[in-house]
């Protein structure tokens, strides 16, 4: 009994275009930075980095599902390695911005930004 051995190479250039577009969006926006993102407020951050967050999540999420075979396991074992990683990441974010926020508005009189 023989163990067919498929390429992926199709695979990993479909992978590596996805991610290179949705980086290559990533930079075009950081370096345009537009006004009406960087000025409106979010929960707490500018609707740009709102937009930094959440494409930085879907890429770690392609990651995962493609690179560690994420598509081919049960649905169970799936939501619990992809959910357990949302509300984690979802928390750590939520603490960033409350600390970051108290700390911008007890040192804006003492430090100059």
């Amino acid at each position: 009994m023989g163990h067919a051995h498929e390429s992926n190479t199709k695979r990993i250039w479909i992978v590596l275009a996805i991610l290179t577009i949705v980086t290559a969006g990533e930079v075009a926006l950081g370096i345009v930075r537009p006004g009406g993102l960087v000025f409106n407020n979010f929960l707490g951050t500018s609707l740009l980095n709102w937009i930094f967050i959440i494409l930085t999540l879907v890429k770690a999420y392609y990651i995962a599902w493609s690179f560690m075979h994420l598509e081919g396991e049960k649905t169970w074992f799936r939501r619990s390695i992809v959910w357990t990683a949302v509300f984690l990441i979802c928390y750590l974010v939520t603490l960033v911005l409350i600390e970051g926020g108290y700390l911008y508005d007890t040192l804006s009189p003492l430090v100059k930004w």
